[in-house]
């Protein structure tokens, strides 16, 4: 099979999981990624895979703000020109033709990231369709993940996860609580932003948790987002998971990282009573 990314080695090895990077992909004439197939492909999945709403939103939005548009989700994509809406398909490898596109892929990535972050796992697709001008407020995701321009034009602002002064151990804490991704955002912070232009044909490497907001170009847009997880983020989700109980119990956590060795001895704790309670229960 012809190779469906473009990936420099030595880009890969020097940004993987700490910097934005961009990369080429050959999908922009891809046959399951035209509206009309999206169309079909709306209609097929369960409708908890399709997440919808307006899309001429603000940078700071809270979850449960977010408005509807009072379209149906395959309305809205077959009237995604001009409905001001943004749409999301989750997990779209629940088809069998969308799980070979992913695959085939991510296949192309596990070698670079395996020398960086072994284990891939838990692979999973999206895809985006947006109204011209629409935004996707300011948030961070849990994974690894290679968002791939498909039609139209994405305008990325991403700011560095690791800076404690604009992502805080609190707003980490509550989205792996799930308790929700978006996050308020200061217009300060944006000097400091690194910025990007897609176009069809070209894709950009988003570090796990780095915040970020999306602005569209004047065109219909559709991204094709190709994520996986991998052994050290589980560890990551549960380290956070556990300061969260200790914030509500009222302690003050340690910032998960500052102690890498007392890390990974609560996460060895946190997986043997994840082990009793599975054996207990199966018993």
């Amino acid at each position: 099979m012809t190779d469906l990314l473009s990936l420099d080695a030595d880009a890969f090895a020097r940004s993987f999981s700490r910097e934005p990077f961009v990369i080429g992909h050959a999908l922009a004439d891809h046959p399951l990624l035209q509206v009309e197939r999206l169309v079909e492909l709306c209609r097929d999945l369960p409708p908890e895979s399709v997440e919808y709403n307006a899309g001429d939103l603000p940078k700071t939005l809270r979850n449960e703000d977010t408005p509807m548009n009072g379209l149906s989700a395959e309305e809205t994509v077959r009237r995604i020109a001009d409905c001001k809406s943004w749409l999301v398909m989750k997990h779209v490898e629940q088809d069998g033709e969308y799980a070979a596109l992913l695959d085939a892929c991510l296949d192309q990535v596990r070698p670079l990231s395996d020398a960086i972050a072994p284990g891939m796992m838990q692979r999973q697709a999206f895809i985006f369709v947006t109204s011209p001008g629409s935004v996707t407020p300011y948030h961070i995701d849990p994974e690894h993940n290679f968002l791939l321009q498909v039609r139209g034009q994405k305008h990325v602002t991403m700011f560095d996860g690791r800076d404690r002064t604009i992502l805080g151990e609190r707003e980490l804490e509550q989205m792996y609580m799930d308790v929700g991704r978006n996050l308020p955002f200061d217009e300060a912070w944006e000097a400091d932003a690194w910025k990007f232009t897609l176009d069809p044909g070209q894709g950009l490497h988003f570090p796990v948790t780095y915040p970020h907001y999306v602005r569209n170009g004047d065109e219909v847009s559709v991204s094709l987002s190709i994520t996986f997880r991998t052994p050290d983020l589980d560890k990551r989700r549960e380290l956070y998971r556990r300061n969260a109980a200790q914030r509500a119990a009222g302690k003050q956590p340690r910032p998960v990282g500052q102690a890498p060795l007392l890390d990974q001895m609560a996460f060895q704790t946190i997986r043997v009573k994840r082990k009793a309670r599975s054996l207990l229960g199966r018993g």
